[in-house]
């Protein structure tokens, strides 16, 4: 009697939870086509969860083993239920199943018989099926992609692993099949500490890891009763349903009033955050990665003259007391790193005081903000949005303006085409045509930057509550700085200057972010002193 190997799959886990799954079926169908046929079922293999489509052969293990069993002759049928239980992927299983035909291995499906490779009709109907199968799914993925952009843009919970801050609760909702499904609320006793992963990383610098470390010495445990992990702590400051959106690839609900635990503003900072701190970032870093380190500017200190990054570095120094004994002094320095290394012609100064630069910047910022302490609130935000609302308005003219032009030039050519056909002139129609194309090219790139323009000006309201929450974030820091801790004054440091540009003769450049610097009219952000220039 022939031993037949089966293989038996369900390519997604609500299809084993459920009470009956796909499996016993095909196990039921699977015998009594070996008992009809004679055959021993040796060995079953199964795989639960496990897509056909999205998974390569190369990675499913129960088809790895059916090739080693294959190679050492352990048996003689594969025998599957339908042969996409084998795989739906048209570039790899046609390939599977002639590989096992090829070691003497005979394949069969209890709906579609055997699978033979006689003649080159067998091997097209071989990729045929799969090429269908491969088609069904993709289609599927299609609809599924489609219902679940659908369902985020009404503002519908479609299900999935419920979050941390949330929990899943029945509130009456029923689905197409009558059905009761759930909803998610905020869990409050959890909403607090995904309000402090914020809060810590936004205002004391702490990293993904040391946040885990801190809640799990709190004795927190995710939903699933684990620790906090460091890519768990990734997850939540990158999910915008804490602000009240549900997101589904390029698709965004309405904002969720009854999901808002973060503010929107808090969320897009600590995102630039976490853009400055990623490995392969491009741009100039101006948020440090640790604010551990003993030093307050680490992290947008550039050197002046090569603009290669100044690095913080330890020094002891020896010194004579007045009774003749040495003692040593423990000092820091801000080096910098392509000098010191040899890596360009720098021709600054290698080394700096890192007290006589960081007392230099600290009179800087707590003029700064000083300033905003006594800048009426309503003054500070009409002075930024009015310079804000004329940039805009500015640019809209010009567009205008240039639309117009596109528009007389398309006019004219149009013209001189006309002209062209009826003889009237022996200008060449390709090169008119060529220009008319270029020019509706242009028109349609300008129509829409002026869309973006309108839609902007339209969302006035929405500047306003941006450069409220700037302000107050500005008075706050100017009420706590003087008192903060050493990681607080690196965290409003870093996100009050984009960068710090030291020289030779300790000559500092300054350049603070457009976001708070334009509170203040010109009066307030001029040259100070002969040292300090502020950008």
């Amino acid at each position: 009697m022939k031993k037949a190997y089966c293989l038996y799959r369900v390519s997604t886990k609500k299809q084993v939870d459920k009470a009956k799954d796909d499996i016993p079926m095909q196990k039921i169908a699977c015998a009594e086509f070996a008992e009809n046929n004679g055959w021993i079922i040796a060995k079953k293999k199964y795989e639960k969860g496990v897509s056909g489509f999205k998974v390569s052969a190369d990675d499913r293990d129960a088809i790895q083993d059916l090739k080693e069993a294959a190679v050492n002759r352990e048996f003689d049928v594969l025998l599957v239920y339908m042969f996409d239980r084998l795989g739906r992927r048209d570039d790899e299983t046609p390939f599977v199943v002639e590989w096992f035909v090829k070691q003497g291995i005979e394949v069969w499906s209890t709906q579609e018989g055997q699978q033979r490779f006689e003649n080159q009709t067998d091997k097209l109907l071989n990729y045929i099926r799969y090429w269908q199968a491969n088609g069904e799914s993709v289609k599927t993925s299609m609809r599924l992609k489609t219902r679940m952009a659908q369902l985020t843009a009404e503002g519908i919970y479609h299900g999935g692993a419920t979050p941390f801050g949330y929990k899943a609760v029945h509130k009456g909702r029923v689905n197409k099949k009558g059905q009761p499904v759930k909803d998610l609320e905020i869990d409050w006793q959890e909403a607090e500490y995904i309000k402090l992963i914020f809060e810590k990383t936004l205002n004391e610098g702490y990293g993904s890891y040391r946040m885990a470390e801190y809640l799990n010495q709190l004795g927190v445990k995710t939903h699933n009763g684990k620790d906090f992990q460091c890519n768990t702590i990734n997850r939540i400051l990158k999910n915008r349903l804490y602000c009240g959106y549900y997101v589904a690839g390029e698709t965004k609900s309405p904002k969720l009033e009854h999901l808002v635990i973060i503010d929107e503003n808090v969320f897009d900072n600590v995102q630039q955050i976490l853009k400055q701190r990623a490995k392969k970032n491009e741009e100039k870093q101006h948020i440090a990665r640790t604010t551990k380190g003993k030093t307050l500017l680490s992290g947008n200190i550039y050197c002046a003259h090569c603009g290669g990054i100044l690095i913080a570095s330890g020094a002891k120094e020896k010194y004579v007391r007045k009774d003749g004994t040495i003692g040593v002094s423990s000092t820091l320095r801000y080096i910098c790193y392509h000098r010191s290394r040899k890596l360009c012609d720098c021709d600054g100064q290698s080394v700096y005081s890192a007290k006589r630069v960081e007392q230099a910047v600290l009179a800087v910022v707590e003029r700064y903000l000083n300033a905003i302490k006594v800048t009426p609130r309503d003054k500070a935000l009409e002075i930024r949005y009015k310079k804000e609302l004329s940039e805009k308005q500015k640019i809209k003219k010009e567009l205008t303006e240039q639309k117009e032009l596109l528009q007389k030039r398309l006019s004219e050519l149009s013209i001189e085409m006309g002209k062209c056909l009826s003889g009237e002139n022996k200008f060449p129609a390709d090169i008119l045509a060529m220009s008319i194309n270029t020019t509706k090219e242009e028109m349609a790139k300008t129509d829409k930057q002026l869309s973006e323009c309108d839609l902007d000006l339209e969302k006035h309201n929405d500047m306003i509550d941006k450069l409220d929450y700037y302000y107050e974030q500005f008075t706050e820091w100017a009420d706590e700085f003087d008192n903060a801790a050493m990681e607080q004054r690196k965290m409003i440091i870093c996100q009050l200057i984009d960068s710090i540009k030291v020289g030779r003769g300790y000559e500092i450049n300054i350049e603070f972010n457009s976001s708070y610097s334009q509170f203040f009219g010109e009066d307030v952000v001029t040259e100070a002193g002969s040292v300090i220039k502020i950008c």
